[in-house]
């Protein structure tokens, strides 16, 4: 009788240690996630909320709010040029994300191989990604000036009279974007060499003894290999299509139609005095980024879920 009262006390004593464990690890586990989920409730999700509630009014950013005006910002926004227009800009640095891609792309293909000095070129490639962006803007914003270091390079080829490149309206959305393609490069680049060297070593020894050439081993094996990895870049492209900011930013000041929607959206907010429009402006950008979000991940579990079966 005395053993099994000592065990009974035994096993109570373990299950209410084992609850207290448990307990404790409750705790400890709320407290650590306390931190950053006050943070981020304050810095992120409480500034969101006040920006779609701002969106609705017509505010100068000081003092009370006291106008509300339902969707009128929304309609401005979709109606007067100077507002939507400026989504034209993205274009530009679209088209140049695209050209960024199969750059990034030749180089890793070519790196992925048996190349002199690749580990110097690999890191050449990826530097740019590495400086902070206003340094690159402030060092190509001097590149471009006159007489500067484009125009002795283009003078050296035989051009007496090089073009003002951010001075003329056609020329410098062309000249931003290809900063921006310099600057963001090596980041693709990094992921598509990632990508290829992930394929087994055996496929092309195998592609190699049935007599298959470097283009054959591009078509029929590195890119159904990377075909994620692409996909993923080209709607991230999108992404940073819509959302360029730094580069104009610092080196034109959105003039002379080098204006994007998030320069348009600071400028409208901060220097306008339309903190209510610019408000509006922010939600939707936002909405479209969440879109191409949500888009991305439809298309990479379609993916996934293709390649399982």
């Amino acid at each position: 009788m005395a053993s099994r009262s000592l065990m009974k006390i035994g096993s109570g004593v373990l299950s209410s240690s084992s609850f207290t464990y448990k307990r404790q690890k409750v705790i400890i586990s709320i407290l650590f996630l306390a931190v950053p989920l006050i943070l981020l409730l304050v810095f992120t999700y409480l500034p969101a909320i006040n920006i779609f509630l701002y969106s609705f009014t017509k505010w100068d950013g000081f003092g009370t709010i006291d106008k509300y005006v339902g969707l009128q910002n929304y309609i401005d926004i979709f109606t007067k040029p100077e507002y939507f227009s400026v989504f034209s800009v993205s274009l530009f640095y679209f088209v140049g994300s695209i050209v960024q891609i199969c750059l990034a792309l030749y180089f890793a293909t070519i790196l992925s191989f048996n190349v002199r000095f690749k580990n110097l070129f690999k890191g050449i490639l990826f530097f740019p990604s590495l400086i902070n962006g206003v340094a690159i803007a402030f060092t190509f914003l001097y590149f471009f000036q006159p007489e500067g270091g484009l125009d002795t390079v283009v003078k050296a080829l035989g051009v007496s009279n090089p073009p003002l490149w951010l001075g003329e309206r056609s020329l410098i959305n062309i000249s931003l974007t290809g900063v921006s393609i310099w600057r963001y490069m090596g980041f693709n680049f990094v992921m598509f060499v990632g990508a290829i060297q992930s394929i087994p070593a055996e496929i092309y020894e195998a592609s190699e003894l049935d007599g298959a050439g470097r283009w054959q081993q591009f078509r029929y094996i590195i890119l159904p290999g990377i075909r994620m990895i692409l996909v993923l870049n080209l709607i991230l492209s999108v992404k940073g299509a819509l959302s360029v900011f730094e580069i104009p930013y610092v080196m034109t000041g959105g003039m002379n139609g080098s204006s994007t929607f998030v320069i348009q959206t600071v400028n409208t907010a901060f220097k306008n005095n339309k903190f209510g429009l610019g408000a509006a402006m922010a939600v939707v950008l936002l909405i479209l980024i969440v879109i191409v979000t949500i888009f991305q991940n439809v298309v990479l579990n379609e993916k996934e879920d293709s390649q399982k079966l």
